[in-house]
């Protein structure tokens, strides 16, 4: 999209302000309900994280940790710490498609800059 057709749909968006006004509150009540849930190790970890990048829920397969708890070394616990942050990283990007396409559809594809981070709550 050029810089001018992306004036000219933001300042589309400006005249419709009420309207998107409303749809900004709809989606932030939309993005606490959004869950997404990513997994690790063949289902090993599994993370649930909401539309606002927020982590739910963080499980671990129990045959798995008995399994790693029978052997207890350093390596083990290596391994379950990198399938924790591999869940975790999985969750956050499909959290962050989902925002995206969220926010395409109220900002109608005109890229207003910061306004994932503020929809989501991880901006400053």
């Amino acid at each position: 999209m050029s810089m001018f057709e992306n004036l000219k749909g933001l300042a589309a968006l400006m005249g419709q302000s009420g309207q998107l006004k409303e749809k900004y509150e709809q989606l932030q009540a939309e993005l606490d309900r959004i869950t997404v849930e990513a997994d690790a190790g063949a289902g090993a970890v599994r993370v649930v994280m909401n539309g606002r990048m927020q982590v739910l829920s963080v499980k671990l397969d129990h045959s798995m940790l008995a399994t790693l708890a029978g052997e207890g070394d350093e390596a083990d616990q290596g391994m379950i710490e990198q399938l924790v942050a591999g869940a975790f990283n999985a969750a956050l990007a499909k959290t962050q498609d989902v925002v995206r396409a969220q926010v395409s559809e109220l900002t109608a594809g005109v890229n207003i800059p910061g306004i994932e981070q503020m929809l989501s709550g991880s901006g400053s």
